[in-house]
């Protein structure tokens, strides 16, 4: 049974909020609109009790941080807004089972020791932040120790220019079996940010224009991140010191500059890369440090490097994958050759296939001498598509001697894959 303040003099304003969590006795709703009975979010939120709803009705709201430390729904209608003035965190989340959603969140306070943000949850668990609009804060939203939280459907913005001046569009630290969905983030420092978080879903979110990373992942194991559109941001996507991770369906797009990838990965192993679109980046994948990768079914397209792949990687399998139109598909520093390449799709292929199977009857080289020299010596890049540069690369096609022998793929398709 329930129980409804009606706070506004509106006596036809009924609102019906469905029950998620149980207690028992009665449940009861607060309205806050402004110039009502009940005006101030703050005296509602010492007036309510675990299981109770507050609803806010439209209007701007200056009320300095606002500390929910009960279960509750915490509701807006039309999205009214939570300024904090530039001065300080907006909505701390103090507890568990809480349910914010509706809001426009704005203006937080900057701070480089405290971290503050538009919401932040502190030691929470099945914690819902759904359907807000977060504009020009320092963190968007933050979550530490927390278990069990959905963050989903957020539209998450911020101006920054400088990395330093500007906190992560979603940041979770120390936490476990999180939900991150359908989120977009644009202006940040990183646009989703992982650190120590385990057992978590990052789901058809759009990261784009953020300063550093589009996502970042630090010692953060048993993780998916799945359908994902990251675009424009400084550096791409950075997976680090991490295990068993799944990257799945997520595009890579127009990720440019002298130090920018579609994906970097360091110090990862035992992980699971498919169904990927690495297009326009200055370097699709770079690996450093990394073992027993499978890397199938992804598509390179029109990128600098398709895969640049460190020496000090090992196990790793490139299977089943389409390389088209990359200036370089592979690079390496090293001359040993520690990782496999089987039955992908190389459109600077040349051989022949002459029982039709759509394998090709030669092998196939993938690392070019040039893509060797350039690693060696990056201004020789301005030699790129010069005669001389052509027929070495010719040439050693034909009797390798710079480039290792057995850097090759076996198997290599005589027609693209359809992905």
């Amino acid at each position: 049974m329930g129980k409804t303040f009606r706070i506004s003099v509106n006596s036809r304003f009924y609102i019906f909020i469905p029950v998620l969590f149980c207690y028992i006795g009665f449940t009861r709703t607060f309205v806050v609109e402004k110039n009502k009975n009940i005006g101030s979010i703050k005296k509602a939120l010492a007036m309510c009790k675990n299981g109770d709803t507050i609803i806010v009705m439209p209007g701007t709201y200056r009320e300095g941080n606002l500390i929910i430390d009960k279960s509750i729904y915490f509701l807006g209608k039309d999205y009214p807004v939570l300024d904090g003035q530039k001065k300080f965190e907006i909505v701390s989340i103090k507890a568990s089972k809480v349910v914010i959603s509706g809001f426009k969140v704005q203006h937080s306070g900057y701070a480089t020791l405290d971290d503050p943000g538009a919401i932040k949850v502190y030691d929470g668990r099945d914690v819902i932040i759904s359907n807000n609009i977060l504009e020009d804060n320092f963190f968007g939203i933050y979550i530490q120790y927390g278990r069990h939280c959905v963050i989903k459907n957020n539209r998450i913005v911020a101006f920054g220019i400088e990395e330093q001046h500007i906190g992560n569009g979603i940041h979770c630290w120390k936490s476990d079996s999180l939900q991150i969905i359908g989120n977009s983030v644009s202006g940040h420092r990183d646009g989703i940010y992982f650190e120590f978080v385990t057992n978590s879903l990052i789901w058809k979110n759009t990261s784009t224009k953020n300063i550093r990373y589009g996502l970042h992942f630090m010692f953060s194991n048993n993780d998916s991140y799945i359908s994902n559109f990251f675009k424009n941001n400084g550096a791409g996507v950075a997976v680090m010191f991490t295990h068993k991770v799944k990257m799945i369906n997520n595009v890579f797009e127009e990720n440019w500059g002298d130090a920018a990838y579609g994906l970097m990965l360091k110090e990862i192993s035992d992980s699971y890369i498919s169904g990927n679109r690495f297009k326009k980046n200055t370097t699709g994948i770079y690996m450093e440090g990394t073992s027993r990768i499978i890397v199938e079914k992804n598509v390179f397209e029109s990128n600098g490097w398709g895969m640049k792949i460190q020496a000090s990687c090992m196990d790793n399998e490139i299977r089943s994958n389409n390389f088209i139109g990359n200036t370089f598909d592979i690079s390496t520093n090293g001359d040993v050759v520690l990782n496999s390449f089987n039955g992908n799709y190389w459109d600077k292929y040349q051989g022949y296939d002459l029982d039709k199977n759509n394998i090709g009857d030669v092998p196939y080289h993938p690392l070019s001498l040039f893509s060797v020299i350039v690693e060696q010596n990056p201004p020789t890049m301005l030699l790129y598509r010069s005669f001389m540069i052509t027929l070495l690369d010719k040439s050693e096609k034909i009797a390798p001697s710079l480039t290792p022998d057995n850097f090759l793929d076996k198997t290599p398709l005589m027609h693209s894959l359809n992905l």
